[in-house]
């Protein structure tokens, strides 16, 4: 569970006290990592600092959580590196002008998002395949930054190509050797200060003993150098409508991941601190703050999972905190721009791949794999489709497998038979009551589930199996149809041909406890005189009742009679006949 916040008022001075003393605590961290992020998504590290100045004071603006931090991310960089690295062709004033611009296609995607209301799309994504997805991700992200932590660099898009490069490197010899001490050295101090001292920012620690051993030793590696003076700028030119649309899928792509991470993040910030998430919202200042970093030389950004908690675990009270880091972070930019002079390549390598080490969440595959072995297995294909196919086409992925599960379980959804059990009221599931009674010549099914064109064959089968394998001859099918929500076209049709085949055997087909909205669905098929009012019971006891009442059915009978036969067998469900 998350740790407890308190969110007893606090006064203003005090309240600005915090923020700003959690503001100077996170610019250590949000210039190391945006710069981090700008690399690993192929532009340069200046780019991540405009992302991120951007970003924040957007998100300040407009955004609705108290204390969500946005910027540049682990999970974004491998989908902006794979849409802008083609059509850039090399040219890093070509990268930088892409990136905006895909900044700005995602951004206007949130943004009319959130004003048509789409908030709701984050739940096209499950926790195990989200899951499975992140790490795939950071799989994918770490095997781009694995050349960059030894000192060299590959060529070449996807995981295998990455890894296969890298490995290529190495046996080549083309590893440099200061490069790998301090990078490895970096990714080691990071990893122990989180384990063993989580209060000390191990990125800005380790950056910083990074800088000072290149400084203080000459040490000849790849560095981020000085950056350019002065503050963010519009980037755009030399674009044309080829690229917009070139761009467009890789935005829509971008935008699910960024809301997916960002609106996940909020709900959990809104739960902890019992506010009511504002999902829609969120989606529209998402939208306002990526066309705020596309405007201004950045690239796409979200909400961060790394650096919110160190705002929060600083004192951060309100957006305060994400405004004042943006001016820090600024200044920074303006007037010390040599502060980066002697920033090693791999240590901001290490810092990418400390970070994403997080994403990949080994415990809780581990906890999938022991309670739902099929979601686990979702989990692993939603990380295959990353690592394999490429974070894009992964994105494609995931979506398809949670689409895919939903109509898994809506086409075989739980069905069984109800009976009475002795000394409880109601009808209760055969399956978990053996020792239940049935009422001699009736059935009472439920169909746990909308019946849809993929399901209908395999309601109807259900049906006609409780019938045949009833121990008595059946004179009436009561449907308990309560959890059942929707019936399309197919469906009907399917159902007026179960009610046909039942009257040639001289079983009625009833319902009860129908809903309102379904009653009036089969009603605009025209069904609504053949299952009329008199086929429709409030209540399963009533529908019960009005059979006992039409056979003169004894309950006395059927108590003696069940007692003799003993307690039936669960009754088998069919395979479906057809989709």
């Amino acid at each position: 569970m998350p740790p407890a916040v308190d969110t007893r008022p606090v006064p203003a001075a005090a309240g600005f006290h915090h923020d700003v003393v959690a503001a100077v605590v996170l610019t250590t961290l949000l210039i190391p990592a945006g710069m981090g992020y700008a690399e690993a998504a192929g532009l340069p590290a200046v780019t991540g600092l405009y992302a991120t100045v951007a970003g924040l004071l957007a998100y300040a603006l407009t955004g609705p959580s108290r204390t969500l931090i946005t910027g540049p991310d682990s999970s974004l960089s491998p989908v902006i590196a794979a849409a802008i690295a083609p059509l850039a062709a090399g040219d890093a004033d070509r990268a930088v002008a892409l990136a905006g611009l895909l900044a700005i296609l995602t951004g206007a995607i949130l943004l009319g998002g959130g004003l048509l209301r789409l908030g709701f799309a984050t739940d096209l994504l499950s926790k195990p395949i989200r899951l499975g997805y992140l790490a795939g991700v950071a799989v994918t992200v770490m095997a781009s930054q694995l050349p960059k932590l030894f000192g060299f660099s590959v060529d070449g898009d996807g995981l295998f190509n990455r890894l296969g490069g890298f490995l290529d490197g190495l046996t080549a010899g083309e590893t440099n050797g200061a490069a790998a001490v301090v990078g490895v050295g970096a990714l080691i101090l990071i990893l122990a200060l989180r384990r063993f001292c989580p209060r000390i920012p191990g990125l800005l620690v380790a950056v910083i003993g990074a800088s000072a051993s290149v400084a203080w030793l000459d040490l000849d590696l790849p560095v981020v150098g000085s950056l350019p003076r002065g503050l963010p700028t519009p980037a755009l030119g030399g674009l044309g409508w080829g690229d917009l649309t070139a761009l467009l899928p890789a935005a829509l792509g971008v935008a699910l991941v960024a809301f997916a991470d960002t609106g996940v993040l909020s709900r959990s910030l809104a739960d902890t601190d019992g506010e009511r998430p504002r999902s829609n919202r969120e989606m529209a200042a998402l939208g306002v703050t990526n066309l705020a970093a596309g405007a201004l030389g950045g690239f796409p950004v979200s909400g961060s999972t790394s650096r919110t908690p160190v705002a929060r675990a600083s004192g951060a009270r309100s957006q305060v905190t994400g405004a004042v880091a943006a001016v820090l972070v600024a200044v920074v930019a303006l007037t010390v721009p040599g502060a980066t002079r002697y920033v090693p390549s791999a240590a901001l390598a290490a810092v990418v791949i400390a970070a994403v080490i997080s994403l990949a969440d080994v415990g809780g595959a581990a906890r999938l794999a022991r309670i739902r072995r099929s979601e686990f297995w979702l989990a692993v294909v939603a990380f295959a489709g990353v690592a394999i196919l490429g974070v894009l086409w992964g994105i494609g992925v995931a979506v398809g497998l949670a689409l895919a599960a939903f109509v898994a379980k809506a086409w075989r959804p739980y069905m069984t038979e109800l009976v009475r059990v002795d000394h409880r009221k109601g009808y209760h599931d055969i399956t978990r009551h053996p020792q239940g009674r049935r009422i001699p010549g009736l059935v009472i099914a439920r169909f746990d589930a909308p019946l849809f064109f993929a399901n209908g064959n395999v309601f109807a089968d259900f049906v006609r199996r409780l019938v045949a394998d009833a121990p008595e001859p059946v004179q009436w099918v009561v449907l308990a149809a309560e959890p059942i929500t929707d019936i399309d076209t197919t469906a009907a049709d399917d159902l007026v041909d179960l009610d046909d085949e039942l009257d040639r055997h001289g079983i009625r087909l009833v319902f009860a406890e129908m809903k309102g909205p379904v009653k009036d669905r089969l009603g605009s098929y025209g069904l609504g005189k053949r299952f009329g009012p008199d086929r429709l019971y409030p209540t399963l006891g009533t529908a019960v009742s009005a059979y006992v009442a039409a056979t003169k059915t004894h309950w006395v009978d059927w108590t003696d009679r069940n007692r003799q036969q003993g307690p039936p067998k669960a009754a088998k469900v069919p395979p479906p006949s057809g989709p």
